[in-house]
């Protein structure tokens, strides 16, 4: 059976020795130091010195005193033993023939090494673990581990399982509550109303307003989404919940956490919770929906912007494009004539005659004027990028 949030192998590994001990965890946690081991050379006889030097390293390993002190895996007898030079560990039965014997060595050992009982730091524990739900919103399975961290980091002998998991429960349940409550302190009764009705289906609705909310405008970036998309932004912004400051009341944290469940919980289990509870989660909602509508209605306009409009401009240009070719082909081919007859002019003459530039011209202009060149070439500077200069 589990008990409260741990399951039952969880509960079962609290405060005792749920595995072997690893060597590398024997060198260093069960390793008997000059004060250990003055400590236990008081006891008379190797069963005693044995069993009190185990209940010594089991409160140091697992953070409390053993119902049955020898209730311990093989290794960690052996191990102690050998530190002990106790040839025979099997002597160690003895030691819990009386049974007072066993309690007054926990009783000794947590006085020497000044362990502190639990109900000692109970009301710092519950601080703790109430600042920490406050802050972080973590579920009781994670403050429940991290408490035993924290007993153990201040020597304090850990509670009964149930003890602990019951104190987590309640103050988690605690911050909750006020969680909620504050939250709806700041509403007036005219906003208690509005946030109820979002839970509501209109006459000639087929969902309430806040599953449209939560649906959000459908993902095509056109004129009417768009106005759509603004339409509900200002719906949402109507209720005027950033104005509340929400944020600089409650952690960030809770406010995700809060939102998250109001945006995928049904209306219908919504208005079954207790009034703090549901008017707090819508809160949160909305506030999550403010800010949500608007980068929505700010991506269906950048797919406006790219779908429709940049298309269109791209498609005017490609027009334009095709409407200058004819263009540039008349251009060329005019200057290409002019070309031919410099390429030509090269054989005119001998090898040591000079070709004179009017001769070129001429040949030139039997084809094609200077006139219709210039304007080529003004076509061809105008439609064809200058060349790269390597």
């Amino acid at each position: 059976m589990s008990v409260e949030f741990l399951t039952s192998e969880e509960a079962a590994a609290y405060g005792v020795y749920s595995r072997v001990p690893t060597r590398a965890e024997l060198e260093k946690t069960f390793y008997l130091d000059d004060e250990d081991r003055g400590l236990i050379a008081r006891r008379r006889g190797d069963h005693m010195k044995l069993g009190f030097a185990l209940q010594l390293v089991t409160v140091r390993h697992i953070g409390l005193f053993l119902e049955d002190p020898l209730d311990v895996p093989v290794v960690v007898l052996d191990f102690v033993a050998e530190q002990l030079g106790i040839e025979d560990a099997s002597c160690v039965k003895r030691y819990t023939e009386r049974s007072k014997t066993a309690f007054d060595h926990a009783w000794e050992i947590q006085r020497v090494y000044e362990l502190k009982d639990f109900a000692q730091v109970e009301g710092e524990l519950r601080a703790w673990v109430a600042a920490r739900s406050w802050t972080s919103g973590d579920g009781p399975k994670a403050i429940f581990f991290d408490a035993v961290v924290w007993l153990r980091e201040r020597g304090v002998l850990l509670a009964g399982v149930t003890r602990l998991t019951r104190l987590v429960t309640h103050v988690k349940e605690e911050t909750t509550q006020r969680l909620w409550k504050v939250l709806e302190s700041l509403l007036t009764v005219g906003q208690r109303y509005v946030l109820d009705q979002l839970l509501e289906v209109a006459p000639g609705s087929r969902v309430s307003d806040l599953e449209r909310w939560r649906k959000g405008p459908p993902p095509r970036g056109s004129g009417p989404t768009i106005i759509k998309a603004l339409d509900q932004v200002a719906e949402i912004m109507g209720l005027e919940m950033a104005s509340l400051r929400l944020e600089d009341l409650v952690p960030p944290r809770r406010l995700v956490e809060l939102s998250r469940y109001g945006m995928s919980a049904k209306a219908s289990q919504m208005r079954r919770h207790p009034d703090a509870r549901r008017l707090a989660t819508l809160m949160a909602t909305v506030a999550h929906l403010e800010a949500k509508s608007v980068d929505d209605t700010l991506e269906l306009l950048d797919l406006l912007m790219s779908t429709e409009l940049l298309n269109k401009a791209h498609t005017v240009a490609d027009k334009e494009k095709v409407r200058t070719h004819p263009r540039l082909a008349r251009a060329t081919a005019k200057l290409a004539v002019a070309v031919d007859a410099l390429f030509d002019s090269d054989g005119w003459g001998g090898e040591d005659d000079q070709v004179n530039v009017e001769e070129v011209w001429e040949a030139i202009e039997v084809i094609v004027s200077r006139a219709d060149l210039r304007a080529a070439l003004a076509v061809a500077k105008e439609i064809v990028p200058p060349p790269i200069v390597q």
